[in-house]
């Protein structure tokens, strides 16, 4: 007979596998990074529920967005680890993730404005060129394309 805390934890790792389409070793590697917490069997096989399904598949799809390892659990550490998320608590996490995505929206249609004027040109008209930095002046700005990043370029 299981053990009561195995009642509904009974999913193997073979299976959450075949769920999600994640690799055991992925599965593992995220058990170490505490986004899953699986229970053992008396024979120390690591068991998992449907909810643990449910947070490997929100980890896949955030990381496909772009979220690091420690983003997702700080947001997965809000959610109940002993029971299926509910509606209010996806809302919860939808909307933290939901401002970080349209942040990052507005940052990608402003650089593909600016590029929109590159594609093509040739370098023709280096004075109005986001990339041109001549004598690395927007050093001093920060690292990085600074003037692709909303930088202007000091007048001459």
């Amino acid at each position: 007979m299981q053990n009561k805390g195995l009642e509904n934890r009974g999913l193997t790792i073979g299976f959450v596998s075949g769920r999600t389409g994640l690799p055991g070793s992925a599965i593992r590697y995220y058990e170490a990074e505490g986004l899953v917490a699986p229970d053992r069997n008396p024979s120390g096989h690591r068991r998992y529920t449907r909810a643990d399904i449910r947070r490997l598949s929100f980890v896949m799809i955030s990381q496909g967005l772009g979220f690091n390892i420690a983003e997702i659990r700080t947001a997965l550490a809000s959610l109940p680890m002993d029971r299926a998320p509910n509606k209010r608590d996806w809302a919860r996490i939808s909307k933290k993730f939901g401002a970080v995505l349209d942040a990052r929206i507005d940052q990608m249609q402003a650089l593909r404005a600016r590029l929109d004027g590159c594609i093509g040109c040739g370098c023709l008209s280096l004075k109005t060129c986001a990339l041109y930095n001549p004598r690395d002046r927007a050093q001093g700005k920060g690292p990085g394309p600074r003037y692709l990043l909303g930088d202007r370029p000091e007048s001459d």
